[in-house]
This record gives C-alpha cells, sequence and structure tokens, in this order.
C-alpha cells in the first residue's frame, strides 16, 4: 500500500508529485555520481518507446535543474490538502518515495509527525503568529539530520497576517539548499501575490461523492447509507463527513439548523435560531477542545512513564500544565467555533443551493444535498424566485466575512437569519 493511497480524489495530482518525487530522488543519485546516465532510462525499441523515453529523459533534466523548493496546495476545505502534502513530504523523503507495499520507518514517522526533518505547523489559533513563521525559518536554515531534504508544511497559511506572510516571503524567494516549503490555502487569492508568484502551485478538486462514502466505509464502522448520506451533506469535504458519520450530535445539530432555517416565519425565529447556533456551536467546540486537552495530557504520561493520578516529578509540572493552559484553552475553543459557524454556513447555503436546481429544473443532472428536507425546500422554492435566492446566498457569504472580520458571532447570525426570513 502506497503513501498515496490515503488520498481521496485526487488520482491525477497524487501521480503528478509521486513522479516528481522519484524523478528527483534519481536526479540527486546521478548527481552524486551514484548511478550512470545510462541507468535512468532504458534504451528505446521502437517508436512509441521513443517518444516515451525522449519525456522521461525531458522530465528528468527538468529536475536534475532543481525540484521546486516552494509549493503552494490549494483545495476547498476538506479536499486533503495537508494530508497530500505529508505524502509528497514522504515521498520525497523515504527511500522508496513512498511506493513500497509496506510504509518505510520514514514514511511513518512523517505521517505520525515524528520525522526530524520534516515540521508541520498546524493551529489551533485564529492566527498564525510571527514567531512561529521566525522559529520555522530557522529550522528550514539547518542541514537535514538523516533525509535528503529539510520539508517545512504551513497548514492554513491563509491564517498569516500580511506582516507574518512578508517575514516568509524572503525565504520562500530564496529558500535553503536542502529546503522545501510546502504552503497550504483554500485558494491563491487568499495568499499574497508575492508569495503567489513565488511558489509552485498545485490545485486540487473536490472529491466526488463516491471517492468520499467509499472513504468512509473503509476508515469507519458505519454502515453503507450512513456513509452516503454523510458524503452528501458534507458536500465534498472529507473531514466533515467523517464527523457527520461518527458523530450523532454533530449530525444531529445540523438536521435541526436546516428545519430551523426552513421554519423560520417571523424575525423572533431569526434571533431564537441564531442564539441556538451560536450556544451549539460554542457546546461543540469545547467538548472537542476539552477531549483533545485530555488526551494530550494522557498521552504526555505515557511518554513519561508516568501513571495515571501518580504525582509528577518538579522538571515535568510546567510542561504538563502548559498543555492545559486555560489562555491556550480559550483560544482553541474560540477557533473551534469559528470552524463550526463556518460549516453552519455552508450547511444554510446548501438550502439555497437545493432551490436553485428546484428552480431550474437541475435535480437530475445536479441532485439535492438536503433529500432529507425535499418537501420544505420544494415549498419555499415556489414562495421565493431566483432573484431571492441569489440575494440570499449573498448573505451568507457577507456573514461569512463578517466572521473572518472578527464581527461578534451573535450579531452575524442575527441579521444573517433575519434577512433569510422569507
Amino acid at each position: 500500500m502506497s503513501v498515496w493511497d490515503s488520498i481521496v480524489g485526487q488520482q491525477p495530482t497524487a501521480e503528478m508529485l509521486s513522479t516528481l518525487a522519484e524523478l528527483s530522488a534519481i536526479a540527486n543519485r546521478h548527481a552524486d555520481g551514484s548511478i550512470a546516465d545510462s541507468t535512468l532510462s532504458n534504451a528505446p525499441q521502437d517508436a512509441q518507446e521513443t517518444e516515451q523515453h525522449n519525456r522521461r529523459e525531458q522530465n528528468e533534466q527538468r529536475v536534475r535543474h532543481g525540484l521546486a523548493q516552494s509549493w503552494l496546495f490549494c483545495g476547498p476545505p476538506g479536499s486533503g490538502r495537508s494530508n497530500l502534502a505529508r505524502a509528497f513530504a514522504a515521498a520525497l523523503e523515504s527511500p522508496d518515495h513512498g511506493m513500497g507495499d509496506r510504509p518505510s520507518n520514514v514514511t511513518q514517522q512523517i505521517l505520525a509527525g515524528t520525522h526530524p526533518d520534516v515540521t508541520v505547523l498546524s493551529t489551533d489559533k485564529v492566527t498564525i503568529g510571527i514567531d512561529e513563521v521566525r522559529g520555522l525559518i530557522s529550522q528550514s536554515e539547518q542541514m537535514p539530520s538523516t533525509a535528503p531534504w529539510r520539508i517545512i508544511i504551513i497548514e492554513d497559511v491563509d491564517r498569516m497576517l500580511e506582516r507574518t506572510t512578508n517575514v516568509l516571503l524572503k525565504e520562500i524567494e530564496e529558500p535553503a539548499e536542502h529546503a522545501i516549503w510546502i504552503l497550504c490555502a483554500p485558494s491563491p487569492q487568499d495568499v499574497l501575490p508575492t508569495i503567489r508568484s513565488r511558489t509552485r502551485l498545485v490545485n486540487l478538486a473536490v472529491p466526488s461523492q463516491a471517492a468520499v462514502t467509499k472513504f468512509i466505509l473503509e476508515h469507519t464502522d458505519v454502515d453503507e447509507h450512513v456513509a452516503s448520506r454523510a458524503s452528501r451533506l458534507a458536500e465534498g469535504h472529507i473531514g466533515i463527513a467523517r464527523l457527520y458519520a461518527t458523530n450523532e450530535r454533530v449530525m444531529s445539530d445540523r438536521d435541526e439548523l436546516i428545519v430551523g432555517v426552513l421554519n423560520m416565519q417571523r424575525t423572533s425565529d431569526a434571533v431564537l435560531l441564531a442564539q441556538r447556533l451560536i450556544d451549539s456551536a460554542q457546546g461543540q467546540a469545547q467538548e472537542e477542545v476539552e477531549s483533545q486537552v485530555d488526551r494530550d495530557e494522557r498521552n504526555f504520561r505515557r511518554i513519561n512513564g508516568i501513571d495515571e493520578g501518580e504525582r509528577l516529578p518538579v522538571e515535568l509540572r510546567t510542561a504538563f500544565h502548559a498543555i492545559g493552559k486555560k489562555e491556550d484553552v480559550r483560544r482553541r475553543i474560540t477557533r473551534r467555533s469559528r470552524d463550526v459557524l463556518d460549516r453552519a454556513l455552508n450547511s444554510v447555503a446548501s438550502i439555497y443551493r437545493d432551490i436553485g436546481v428546484l428552480q431550474n429544473d437541475a435535480e437530475d443532472s445536479a441532485g439535492l444535498i438536503n433529500l432529507e428536507n425535499r418537501t420544505a425546500i420544494t415549498e419555499l422554492s415556489i414562495r421565493i424566485d431566483r432573484n431571492r435566492a441569489v440575494a440570499c446566498l449573498e448573505a451568507i457569504e457577507t456573514a461569512r466575512r463578517r466572521l473572518g472580520s472578527n464581527g461578534a458571532p451573535l450579531l452575524v447570525f442575527e441579521a444573517l437569519f433575519s434577512t433569510l426570513v422569507p
């Protein structure tokens, strides 16, 4: 099983990156003199092989002149851009290029986040701090300890403030000789043009519903009906599909939100629904973060050989208490609650997407997302015209921008739901 087998719905991109990683390894061995030119490609036997031979030789020449050291992986949330970045790192660092029947030790370490030459920056905060980026730059300038490259992966690079991005710019433009940067963002427009122009862009597709359903069935214990419904409601978002399939509370909260929006008749309904949504988002975020803190504390004890309830040695207490530091936990809850609210906006938007499908008689070709609410959505599609449906979608995007600008969540959703009242 290769490292690429876990990538969902990105086969062409995975094949391209896999080939690059393999050719890079060949080029490195050639540069070191460990293999002769004649081993780079077999002699052609006929016209077709000659064409393939020439194509491969051109690829090898390109790689010899330098594998791109700054990458920008772009794809919608849930498309798997972070997983693809890790897989690419494993293919570049592992002796088998991540193609072995069983994962090599290097691949296992990279995927587990424990390899000394691969650093992944993922944040639970609303923004990525400038000190974190400076630390990554210092790491990137060090020689790799065991692997060919020192690889830095930054998830959600769009969460950087402009001044933080400017600190990163020079390093992206002129990376250290043995460093590779892989930046991840929802779209190229979410990154400053100065960064965008200095990286090699890789665009990811939205995984198909069938691909996501297959992934859910292979990685959870749910039945096919639950997996299919979760992938349909997630609209191609792998992580959310898995969450819907395995967390009944999250699925139930989504169902209640859809019904609440469809049943709104007065402004008072909108205000009450907004309050319920904010409370639900806060509850989900707090439960998730507290559960993660508990897991981290148990892992800390296990790694240091300390049993549950056993008194911590003095020299470890500071590190242990930092795991559940109140200020950090509060910031993580804020970030997670924003994620829940962003997911709620997608769910609300799916209602008006379905209305558009029905109004344009496109159900056979496009299908409905909220099949369980088809009757209510059909009634609403009759009550409002197409211009009104488009205006509702624009109101949802306005709410998203306000949230992104740190608008008060309750006020944002009260305004949005009041606008959506038919």
